[in-house]
């Protein structure tokens, strides 16, 4: 579940961590009571004060965090975990300027979704209301530890947040200036905690807080992921590992397909929005790929290929290495990439149905029956046309930030920001009607 553990000479007892984090969760619970009646602009004042105090104390959070990447380096965190865990004064300051564009947003809360008159005079409303207390499971992003909380305070909501072994010490840094922020501000400081004390026994007692917590969403690998869905009793909006696709169509625009490709792999390729596999039409694929493979290997992806694409290779002079199953399962969060022909629109798709994780799959075309075949057939969260994958994120959509992106059905799917940390009441309003 997480990269790291605590040593078993510092970990607390079991019931000791049970009772521990059970009562930081009933403090959530007694906050988010709070936060749920506090007017916009109180909460919003004290997310300022939040990225206030981030920038101000850049050099203790950095300082922290190195602590985090030097024990990443030593106990061999793979190169992808290490990039996300990283912390420097852009990133804060980055960190800090999302925290004032949530502030920006509309608040949820008390927006009318719906509402009517009925025959007998009744009137009706469904309203957003907070959940009420969000715990978070997550593992190397102290970045996420930020989201979480100032998109949980937007929205009424106190956060719970296990951000795992691997960043502890700068996800305690980052807690306690947002505590203290939150205290200054009038708010109370309950509201955003951490159990990283405890370790995975903390993150179990969180996964069973169902008195105290009302979701839980896990936001990291596959195996964090399936371990949080198979162990909770709380709620959980399963976010999802990355396995996302781009697709050339026949009638793509061959330049920009190329564009769209090396950037959904190259630009970032630690994070789960990053492009893992290109599927490329045969009818363009002798002419498609001898360029995009050159520039893939000139930027350093290491590139598995079905037999198809290894002759298009081997006659362009490009190294690659035969793709197996395995490769099309994975998502490597790195500078690798599986490449594959297909050899019709359908083929993508039902190569996408298989592999799949349900994230964000792209096509290349300027076919709109294309296009909208391959909307209306691909059941990912996210699903793109002649852009890169990479846009699959909170603050590219307008969202401000994000706590995660969510893959599964109800309530939630894709980007999470402010209206996904809301759930909705009815409020009936009467002149002492009574029912017959």
């Amino acid at each position: 579940m997480s990269t790291s553990t605590l040593p078993s000479a510092e970990a607390p007892a079991p019931d000791d961590a049970r009772q521990s984090v059970l009562e930081i969760c009933r403090r959530a619970r007694e906050a988010s009571r709070a936060l749920a009646t506090a007017l916009p602009s109180t909460k919003n004042d004290a997310l300022l004060a939040v990225a206030d105090a981030l920038v101000a104390d850049t050099d203790r959070i950095v300082a922290a965090n190195a602590e985090d990447m030097e024990r990443g380096r030593q106990t061999g965190l793979s190169a992808s975990l290490l990039d996300r865990l990283r912390l420097d004064a852009g990133r804060i300051a980055a960190v800090a300027a999302a925290v004032r564009d949530v502030v920006a947003l509309p608040d949820p809360v008390g927006e009318v979704v719906r509402g009517s008159t009925r025959p007998n005079g009744l009137r009706l409303r469904q309203v957003r209301v907070p959940l009420g207390v969000v715990g978070m499971v997550y593992e190397a992003r102290p970045n996420v530890t930020v989201d979480a909380a100032v998109l949980a305070l937007k929205s009424g909501n106190a956060a719970v947040l296990r951000g795992g072994s691997a960043a502890a010490s700068s996800n305690a840094a980052i807690v306690g200036v947002i505590r203290n922020a939150l205290a200054g501000a009038g708010l109370p400081a309950d509201a955003v905690a951490s159990i990283d004390t405890w370790g995975r026994a903390g993150a179990v007692h969180l996964m069973q807080a169902r008195d105290y917590v009302d979701v839980l969403v896990p936001r990291g690998g596959a195996d964090l992921i399936r371990t949080v869905v198979q162990n909770s009793t709380v709620p959980v909006i399963e976010t999802g590992w990355g396995n996302c696709h781009v697709y050339v169509d026949a009638a793509a625009d061959l330049e920009q397909a190329a564009a769209i490709a090396v950037n959904a792999k190259v630009q970032r390729p630690s994070v789960c929005n990053a492009a893992e596999t290109l599927l490329v039409h045969r009818d363009v694929a002798g002419a498609f790929l001898p360029v995009v493979l050159r520039e893939l290997v000139e930027a350093g992806v290491v590139l598995h290929a079905d037999e198809r694409v290894v002759d298009i290779a081997r006659e362009a002079g490009v190294a690659v290495q035969e793709a197996t199953a395995e490769d099309w399962a994975t998502e490597y969060l790195a500078l690798e990439l599986a490449v594959g022909v297909v050899d019709s629109l359908d083929g993508a798709v039902q190569h996408i149905r298989r592999w799949s994780s349900g994230h964000t799959e792209a096509i290349c075309t300027t076919d709109i029956r294309a296009a909208d075949r391959f909307v209306a057939e691909v059941d990912s969260a996210v699903v793109v046309v002649n852009a890169s994958t990479r846009f699959t994120d909170g603050a590219e959509f307008g969202l401000g930030a994000e706590v995660g992106i969510s893959t599964q059905k109800l309530h939630a799917r894709g980007p999470m920001g402010l209206a996904e940390l809301t759930s909705t009441k009815w409020v009936v309003t009467g002149d002492g009607q009574v029912r017959g």
